[in-house]
């Protein structure tokens, strides 16, 4: 009971030392949240940038009692080696205007700091908000054009084939779908690549909060969260064709056409709450008490 009390009484102390933390990585990364604001997070593509970071002072609010009660045992030399490479990081990224190894920074920064400080105990109380800094970090573009066209045309091939099924007077040309009077392109941001990115986003958080003891449950939802997002993006574009033959192209690129993107999220989100309940009334949910009350009965059987 006394050594919580200790590690407490030591987090207080050190107050002055956290704001001096929290200082260095407001003076580092605020001008580039202020450079984000303006750029990057206006777009489709990287709009749940600030959703992100709003999200990562919430979960280090809520583990900030847990860090304090971690055991105080600085680890110096993987600090300052993770420190080290954070701030190289950081400063090539600075340098040569690269987002993505500005973003980068932040989750070794802040790794570093946490063993600097506190300690391994401390980082593997905090190791998901740590490793959330990831879904703020940009898609390399090389990346995203790759796998984009790909994306592209198993999207606009599925289309096709269903509206065609169900009547429709569609035909595809690669990417390109003519239906009725219409000819539609299955553009960048209806491949579904950053939906993807987005919901894996949602996903990984809601399973954290949620705190699903199965490992077959987590596995399974994890496994989930592209082919879901998948999904909900042929919903998406189907839903801006079927508009566009029906209402005319006005109302397929205007103000429906930034609806579909909510009935994506909306879709995806349904579809993985709906997995999860499934999962969590069909799969075993062994309690932590069931799970060592085992071992002590197989004992006494021998």
């Amino acid at each position: 009971m006394s050594a919580p009390a200790r590690s407490v009484g030591r987090f207080g102390s050190d107050a002055n030392v956290w704001l001096i933390a929290l200082a260095g990585f407001a003076a580092m990364y605020l001008p580039v949240y202020w450079w984000a604001a303006g750029s990057i997070w206006q777009t489709e593509e990287h709009g749940h940038g600030f959703i992100i970071l709003a999200v990562l002072v919430w979960l280090f609010w809520r583990q900030r009692h847990a860090i304090a009660e971690a055991p105080v045992q600085p680890a110096a030399v993987a600090g300052w080696t993770l420190l080290a490479i954070g701030l190289l990081t950081y400063v090539t990224g600075r340098a040569f205007a690269i987002s993505i190894l500005e973003f980068g920074s932040q989750p070794l920064i802040v790794a570093a700091t946490v063993l600097l400080m506190r300690g391994p105990a401390a980082l593997r109380v905090a190791w998901f908000p740590v490793l959330y800094f990831v879904f703020m970090i940009p898609l390399p573009g090389m990346l995203v054009d790759m796998i984009t066209g790909s994306l592209k045309q198993w999207v606009a091939s599925i289309v096709e084939t269903g509206l065609y099924a169900m009547g429709y007077p569609i035909a595809r040309t690669g990417v390109m779908m003519s239906i009725g009077p219409y000819q539609l392109q299955v553009a960048d941001a209806c491949s579904g690549l950053h939906s993807m990115f987005s919901l894996a986003a949602l996903g990984t958080l809601f399973m954290y909060v949620m705190g699903r003891k199965g490992r077959l449950h987590s596995t399974l939802m994890l496994a989930s969260i592209l082919p879901i997002a998948f999904a909900a993006n042929i919903v998406r574009v189907a839903i801006l064709v079927l508009i566009t033959y029906h209402l005319g192209d006005e109302a397929g690129q205007g103000f429906l056409h930034g609806a579909a993107g909510m009935v994506l999220m909306l879709v995806a989100l349904f579809l993985f709450f709906a997995l999860d309940w499934l999962l969590a009334r069909s799969l075993p949910q062994a309690s932590p008490a069931a799970r060592t009350s085992q071992p002590r009965q197989a004992s006494a059987g021998r």
